[in-house]
């Protein structure tokens, strides 16, 4: 009977782990996929923006408040981004969030 019942209780603690590592997973997949739409959406937003014939974005610098035709980065920032400056981080944050002021 002592058998049976470490028996029962080593199967019911595997099943308890694989159930835990099921949910790991599985909350891991979940917030996989949110940041696969996330970046499907910021590339959607960066396509929709107009081009000149060499296809820059045209966009209005936040910075200089002038209008630009700019390549785009991997990370969808003008190349006239620069880093932890707060007008080219929001311009940035727009052109991914289909906000930014176009021409």
């Amino acid at each position: 009977m002592a058998d049976r019942r470490r028996l029962e209780q080593f199967v019911r603690s595997k099943l308890q782990e694989a159930g835990e590592q099921y949910e790991t997973f599985r909350k891991s997949g979940d917030g996989q996929l949110e940041e696969a739409r996330s970046a499907y959406q910021s590339a959607r937003n960066a396509r929709g923006l107009p081009t000149d014939e060499q296809n820059r974005a045209k966009i209005v610098c936040r910075r200089y408040a002038e209008r630009r035709a700019a390549l785009l980065d991997d990370q969808y920032r003008p190349a006239c981004y620069e880093a932890g400056h707060p007008d080219c981080e929001g311009c940035a944050e727009d052109v991914r969030d289909g906000r930014i002021e176009t021409w």
